[in-house]
């Protein structure tokens, strides 16, 4: 299994604790084990587990040393990978004797030569004699390089560099690799890799007439200049989210944390806002009906009563979300590991009943006198009163009703939660869907007991047409208040759909149709996809998205966009970049079967 090293803090959590959360998170190894914990401790502890621990440089460097003393106590066999320079300098004052070291060597011309030309279309004659990259290949085979020449082979030496160029000049019409031995536009290597950096996103995203033909899926249509920055704000959002932890740039992409480097006051008042709307529209468009069909009022006074009365209960379901979802918030909610059963249960029940009933029913009972308050006293104060809330009988009945509603509704969730079956799906859309799947049986469950609670108590009262009329009412505001608004505030789910699907992309900063798009950045290889986490291709384009997107936040002009693929990075002020070892990159030569791999 492939542990990505870069959101491990080796001083709070040990390696084999983080281990068991990262094949839980990613493989659904929450199932309980018949010596106690859960499935994925038990194969880590009986050597089931090969780690290769992916990305020891992309831990923070004040980490590294407590990481080698973690790494050094354990008795499980592992794979270590790493960038060479910070493997030495943290091996220097923390030795690693129990470890055995392979260097990779770096890609060799013949490697480049077979692999390149295999990739490209045929050259500008248009002949089968040749492609592009047959004058490259010629000037890097002359014995007297000439500078342009040097600093490409010098270039050419990592699979990411070399994917890069492929993308950039061989899947590209119109762009000629010839212009990479140019001196005058890239006088160093660091220009050319930052070059192929800044000119890859384009590439990538660059309109193929190929796209849907011989019936294939059409690709979606994304303007390269938006895809970038949405990118760049995906990059600086893991850079925030990484170093608000570990002072380094976090690596997985996980969709239920996206929006949480938003500050916690726009959070709040984004899940007050839709708590507020939910139970606000449900209750004012519920009143209407009511007052015109039990009352003599008319028309107008049902409008303004039901519209005070949908302002006013706003006003208190977004307070108390948002402000209980500020006191709770701690980062992004993870996604619910148990999911609802009725039928062909086996195994052990729910857990926690009695808590999470005594929970509901606590905050039951608080919001039942809150909106006695506003309903008895405030509404009243304004002439607006009906005559329909029953006196002082309906309020004894009101307030434990309400509190007993919600505690039923919170132990029966309790009582029908049961963990996901390991053989559920582990990726990211179906974790999302796993979740989603929570939430609307949650609404279903709060609309079910208070309506029926309401409809029956109502019916014996004043009649089957009253109680039914009032079930409805009662359970549908019972669904958006309770349920819609709990969902928003406290399941992973929730705060997706509140941040990244609706606040983000209004604001311009994610697209409308996220999931696609993160999905289509997988098949473009700019993203690809680690269990239930999304991560970019390389950590160095991650850290240059990041760079360009801030640069176009901080400077006073308009946004950076996105340039032609080919001309991309040609003026690119990103400081020059430190070389990568061979084989640090996702997509490199490889991963095609007519080439050699890379030694």
């Amino acid at each position: 299994m492939i542990f990505s090293l870069g959101s491990w803090d080796p001083t709070t959590v040990s390696l084999r604790d983080w281990m068991c959360h990262q094949l839980v998170r990613d493989h659904g190894l929450a199932v309980p084990a018949a010596r106690g914990g859960n499935l994925a401790g038990a194969l880590v502890d009986s050597g089931w587990i090969l780690p290769v621990m992916d990305g020891f440089d992309e831990i923070a460097g004040g980490l590294r040393r407590a990481a080698l003393k973690e790494l050094d106590r354990t008795t499980t066999a592992l794979l270590l990978t790493s960038r060479p320079r910070e493997y030495a300098e943290a091996v220097e004052t923390r030795p690693f004797p129990k470890a055995a070291v392979v260097e990779l060597a770096d890609l060799a011309l013949a490697d480049v030569a077979l692999y390149l030309p295999l990739t490209s279309r045929p050259g500008t004659d248009g002949g089968t004699g040749g492609t592009v990259w047959e004058p490259v290949m010629d000037a890097l085979r002359k014995e007297r390089r000439g500078p342009g020449a040097e600093n490409l082979a010098r270039v050419l030496t990592t699979p990411l560099m070399v994917a890069m160029a492929r993308a950039v000049y061989s899947d590209t019409p119109g762009c000629d690799p010839v212009r990479l031995l140019d001196t005058t536009t890239f006088a160093s290597p660091e220009a050319l890799q930052r070059h192929l950096l800044a000119a890859f996103t384009p590439a990538a995203y660059e309109p193929s007439p190929a796209d849907g033909g011989n019936g294939r899926r059409r690709r979606p249509d994304w303007n390269p200049d938006r895809a970038q920055q949405w990118l760049g704000y995906l990059a600086a959002h893991l850079d925030r989210l990484g170093r608000a932890a570990t002072g380094a740039p976090a690596r997985d992409l996980a969709w239920w944390q996206l929006g949480t480097t938003m500050s916690r006051s726009s959070r709040m008042l984004v899940i007050g806002f839709l708590a507020a709307l939910a139970l606000g529209v449900t209750t004012a468009v519920g009143n209407v009906p009511a007052d015109l069909v039990a009352t003599s009022f008319g028309l107008r006074f049902a409008l303004v009563r039901g519209l005070v009365i949908g302002l006013l209960h706003a006003l208190v379901n977004g307070l108390f979300f948002g402000l209980v979802y500020g006191f709770v918030s701690r980062g992004g909610a993870e996604p619910s590991r148990v999911r609802v059963q009725v039928f062909g249960r086996t195994g052990r029940r729910g857990t926690g009943v009695l808590r999470r009933f005594g929970l509901g029913l606590g905050c039951g009972v608080l919001a039942a006198l809150v909106l006695l308050f506003l309903d008895r006293v405030v509404v009243e104060s304004l002439g607006l009163g009906d005559g329909l809330d029953g006196g002082l009988a309906g309020a004894l009945v009101f307030v434990p009703g309400l509190g007993l509603g919600a505690g039923s509704v919170f132990g029966l969730m309790a009582w029908l939660e049961v963990p996901v079956d390991i053989r559920s799906g582990v990726s990211s859309s179906e974790l999302l869907a796993q979740d989603r799947r929570n939430v609307v049986f949650h609404l279903l469950v709060w609309a079910l007991v208070f309506g029926t609670g309401a409809g029956c108590a109502n019916a014996v009262t004043g009649g089957p047409v009253w109680g039914l009329l009032l079930g409805l009412a009662f359970g549908i505001e019972a669904a958006f208040a309770g349920g819609l608004a709990y969902g928003l505030a406290f399941t992973a789910w929730g705060q997706w759909v509140a941040l990244a699907r609706i606040w983000l992309p209004l604001t311009g900063r994610l697209p409308w149709r996220l999931v696609t798009f993160l999905d289509d950045a997988c098949e473009r290889d700019v993203l690809r996809q680690a269990g239930a986490v999304y991560q970019f291709r390389h950590a160095r384009l991650q850290d240059h998205l990041t760079r360009v997107h801030r640069a176009g936040r901080d400077s006073s002009g308009p946004p950076a966009t996105a340039a032609a693929s080919c001309t991309a990075g040609d003026a690119d002020p990103e400081p020059a970049a430190r070389p990568v070892p061979a084989g640090a990159g996702a997509g490199s030569p490889g991963r095609h079967r007519r080439t050699r791999p890379s030694r």
